[in-house]
């Protein structure tokens, strides 16, 4: 049987990822796990995550799980979501750490002045359903119109150094990045266990991609 191992290293509610991903792979084993072996013997890896930028790095190395997370990002089909997006890049200007390096460019937070086009001002963090429109043909997009609604929850974006990488974009008072598609490597922003239909043929799509 293949396995699905999502990497537990202690920031954010890990069930919701877990269950979405069963629901749509009853084929597959899911696992979450904080183990480094149990996610460098899975077929796929899922690298989820909530919580502030430097709590996340602090926590993924004292699991001792950077490793595994490196290695999965260059070997496997990986799938980033939310923080598990941001951890990915170079460095992030949240607490002015480091990230994992995996993808050039940066994490940036929005700024504090921002308005939709009818001039109301909008509230950070950025929260709740939003459109996200597709910069490139990928795999994963299979079966979802391009500007489908997903869920965000998020005061930082990432601003990744060769904008080829940018698979799709998402406007809230700014156009920033809202996935990245690199190789082997699809990360996101907002939360496909959060958003519904269009969330779960994400998903699924991932359960079945062969880079």
């Amino acid at each position: 049987m293949s396995t699905v191992a999502i990497i537990d290293y202690g920031m954010g509610n890990l069930r919701s990822v877990a269950k979405a991903i069963e629901h749509v792979a009853p084929a597959f084993r899911v696992d979450v796990t904080a183990d480094a072996a149990r996610v460098a013997a899975a077929d796929r890896v899922v690298f989820p995550g909530q919580g502030a930028m430097p709590d996340c790095m602090r926590e993924l190395d004292a699991r001792g799980l950077r490793p595994a997370v490196l290695d999965a990002a260059a070997s496997k089909p990986f799938l980033g979501i939310c923080i598990g997006l941001q951890m990915l890049f170079e460095h992030s200007s949240e607490g002015d750490v480091p990230g994992l390096g995996v993808l050039a460019g940066v994490v940036a937070r929005f700024s504090q002045e921002m308005f939709d086009p009818a001039g109301v001002r909008l509230k950070v963090p950025h929260m709740g359903w939003n459109k996200v429109w597709q910069r490139q043909p990928h795999p994963l997009w299979e079966g979802i119109p391009d500007g489908d609604r997903f869920y965000f929850v998020h005061s930082y974006c990432v601003q990744p150094a060769d904008p080829n990488m940018t698979a799709a974009e998402t406007s809230y008072g700014t156009r920033f990045t809202s996935a990245v598609g690199q190789a082997n490597i699809f990360a996101i922003q907002f939360h496909p266990e959060k958003s519904a239909h269009a969330g779960l043929r994400l998903l699924s799509n991932f359960i079945h991609w062969a880079p």
